[in-house]
């Protein structure tokens, strides 16, 4: 679709949308030099020719368009309806002082000069010149929600008093719709926070969202397409390439677990912290997609991070909010309702960390709708809200048999326990299962400059890693990977010996998990031994030992 395209359809939503007539035809101000530009105190619209406005007119509308990087677009079209007659009345009297100024021998205006007035009208009593023709009118959009007009010249500023330049107009709303849309793009933040710009300029209540623009031709084939019909060695040679190293069969577990049955989809991955959960569900998603880079964007993918302070499903769902008068919809609900408008295409949400609250406190209502086939209860309105992402939200909402749902656990002292209720209903894949030497391998091969880091770290890794895994101290991938990266850096700019790297790093990375009582004594003598020749591992070691003699437990990190 090219800019003329999307400008026409715009266009052609907001007239819909304002449900004027046929002969109301919208200002465009899409072009480079009478665009839209933010400047002190408000907005410049663009500069329009409403020299033949008629006093009969229905409506105006102007089209408008702020451009944002990378390539994000916000297009919005102002109506003016109930006060028009206030906007009629500003042009008629902008053509009486320029036709009088004429007539009395001053210099006229010079419509096309850029620049402000040499008179500056942030000084009080300041004056602008006039033009006896409204061709060429300036449109600003104050601080105070008006509309302001001038038809010769250029204001740089709006923060001063504008009463003698009016009478100003009050806009009935402002619609927005921004490019690429929501399912194809993530959308820039600049672009968002424009908009609520916008919505503190004029009221929050009078900006709304159109879905103007099809998404479904900006997906690629691949994403339309289930991830039954991808071929398992394929997702497992995608994970591969995008650096994923799961040597035990988890990508294959996975693919089965979420697909074996056609109405329900719902996986939790538990485990050691680092040990690639996460990243497990991105790359499998992103193979599934026919992506080959953890870097493209993919608007597929919906990451919902799990607060502790969830103890309803308005975390999931969303709530009415009164403030704004509409449906605040979370990341999870957006990605229901684009699996709702794709549903040839996977949809695949993450739930990180999903047992840093009750899981049956907040994931209750859609366990509920997975089993029975229900829906999502939303809101009572009979009608439907206009949700904060644009779409309408409707009372109800079916959970599409294209969402996918990847859930992650850690268990541990911060975490909560995962109810009878929840697991019955979910597959649960553990990945505790580390292994070193593997994981170094595939590292080096990713990473050949780290040949050296591998060599001199390798050995006391997978020793201490040994030990520790016996008693369910294990560490995992991530903190491997570090470990290697530290030693590459620390040879590359700080010429350390190697053992001496090493020591450091068991006491700022490794040791630290230790956690334990008379049970672990065994654990800790077996490190002293094991961090022989090197001084700091063995005196903290030690100092963990002088505590279990002294206290019956130790603990690193207290």
């Amino acid at each position: 679709m090219n800019l003329v395209e999307r400008q026409q359809r715009f266009l052609e939503a907001a007239q819909q949308h304002f449900k004027t007539s046929k002969a109301v035809r919208p200002r465009e101000l899409f072009g480079v030099s009478n665009s839209a530009k933010i400047i002190e105190g408000g907005i410049q619209l663009g500069v329009v020719n409403l020299d033949n406005v008629k006093d009969d007119t229905e409506a105006l509308i102007f089209g408008c368009v702020m451009r944002f990087p990378p390539e994000d677009e916000v297009y919005f079209a102002v109506l003016v309806r109930k006060d028009k007659a206030n906007f009629l009345k500003r042009l008629t009297e902008m053509k009486k002082l320029g036709a009088a100024a004429k007539a009395t021998g001053a210099e006229p205006a010079d419509p096309l000069s850029e620049g402000s007035d040499e008179e500056a009208p942030e000084a009080l009593g300041a004056t602008i010149k006039y033009s006896a023709r409204n061709n060429l009118v300036p449109i600003y959009l104050a601080r105070d929600g008006l509309l302001w007009l001038r038809n010769a010249k250029f204001w740089d500023s709006l923060a001063f008093d504008m009463s003698p330049f009016g009478p100003a107009t009050e806009p009935d709303e402002i619609v927005v719709a921004l490019y690429p849309p929501t399912a194809s793009a993530r959308r820039s933040l600049l672009a968002r926070e424009f908009i609520g710009w916008l919505g503190s300029l004029v009221g929050s209540q009078k900006i709304h969202e159109l879905q103007v623009w099809a998404d479904t031709a900006t997906l690629s084939p691949a994403m339309r397409r289930m991830p039954t019909r991808v071929p398992i060695a394929g997702i497992e040679a995608a994970v591969k390439a995008l650096g994923g190293h799961y040597p035990n069969g988890e990508v294959r577990r996975l693919h089965a677990a979420l697909n074996f049955l056609s109405h329900k989809h719902f996986v939790i991955l538990s485990g050691l912290s680092g040990t690639g959960k996460t990243q497990l569900a991105l790359k499998y998603a992103r193979a599934v997609h026919g992506l080959s880079s953890n870097t493209t964007d993919d608007p597929l993918i919906f990451e919902c991070p799990v607060r502790p302070e969830w103890t309803d499903p308005t975390g999931l769902t969303g709530y009415f909010d009164v403030l704004t008068n509409r449906y605040v919809v979370p990341t999870f609900l957006e990605a229901v309702l684009v699996a709702t408008a794709h549903r040839e295409s996977p949809v695949f949400v993450i739930l990180d960390e999903m047992n840093l609250a009750r899981v049956e406190y907040y994931l209750s209502d859609v366990l509920s709708c997975m089993e029975t086939g229900g829906r999502l209860q939303l809101h009572s309105n009979s009608v439907p809200l206009e949700g904060t992402t644009g779409a309408s939200i409707r009372a109800e909402l079916p959970l599409p048999a294209n969402l996918f749902i990847i859930g992650t656990i850690n268990v541990d002292e911060t975490t909560n326990p995962v109810s009878d209720k929840v697991l019955d209903r979910a597959s649960v894949i553990d990945m505790s299962t580390v292994d070193v030497p593997s994981f170094l391998a595939s590292l080096e091969a990713r990473f050949p400059e780290m040949k050296d880091a591998r060599a001199a770290s390798e050995a006391k890794l997978t020793e201490i890693h040994d030990l520790m895994q016996q008693y369910g101290l294990g560490f995992g991938y991530r903190l491997i990977e570090e470990f290697v990266r530290y030693h590459a850096f620390d040879s590359e700019h700080l010429k350390s010996p190697s053992t001496d790297v090493t020591d450091q790093l068991l006491v700022q990375k490794v040791l630290v998990k230790l956690r334990g009582a008379e049970r672990q004594r065994t654990l800790l003598t077996g490190l002293d031994k094991a961090c022989e020749g090197l001084p700091r591992a063995q005196v903290f070691i030690r100092k963990l030992l002088a505590d279990l003699d002294d206290f019956g437990s130790f603990q690193a990190m207290r």
